[in-house]
């Protein structure tokens, strides 16, 4: 069943623009940008009005399409708030056998001696995104939030334990802190 107009109004602070060219959506703020691609239907219109804005359907919305309209607001939401303050997730390197050893490489996370093996692990971390390495703790910081939870994610994939029992061998690298919330 269509509903009502879903309209929502992002107001942005000073000293922020936004522009839409094609699918980019592009944030700045200062000297920082986020540029994200999003696709959406063309029965959702987005409208620039002075520090406003706008993202409305063009007729009565479906679930669907009212569903996508709060998606594009959350999406909004967090640049914003990205270009203020970046985005931190900490993480830790457990083991209990053999000590791990952790550096970065160019575009890399190298993860050497993991349950004594003799070739390194290797993390992809994206463009944008700051890994500092302190002891056994990590910290993945950037103003893209899907950028460092994909860097996250990557870590913990290239640390996972595979074809060993999970209750004996527990080592690996875990999130702990997400944005200042625990886990």
């Amino acid at each position: 069943m269509k509903q009502e107009k879903s309209i929502r109004v992002i107001e942005l602070p000073e000293g922020y623009s936004f522009s839409l060219e094609n699918e980019f959506f592009i944030m700045k703020k200062n000297e920082k940008e986020i540029r994200k691609k999003i696709k959406y239907p063309r029965t959702i219109s987005i409208k620039i009005e002075g520090k406003k804005i706008i993202i409305k359907a063009i007729k009565k919305a479906t679930k669907k399409e009212n569903k996508i309209i709060c998606t594009l607001e959350a999406h909004l939401k967090n640049m914003v708030k990205g270009l203020e303050k970046p985005f931190v997730y900490k993480m830790e390197a457990c083991y209990a056998h053999f000590p791990m050893t952790l550096k970065i490489e160019g575009d890399n996370l190298v993860i050497k001696n993991f349950l004594g093996e003799k070739v390194p692990r290797l993390a992809k971390i994206l463009p944008g995104v700051k890994v500092e390495i302190k002891g056994n703790f990590l910290e993945v910081s950037s103003e893209d939030i899907d950028s460092v939870g994909q860097t996250v994610a990557n870590i913990e994939r290239a640390s996972k334990v595979k074809e060993r029992d999970r209750r004996v061998f527990q080592d690996g690298i875990f999130l702990i802190e997400k944005d200042g919330r625990g886990i």
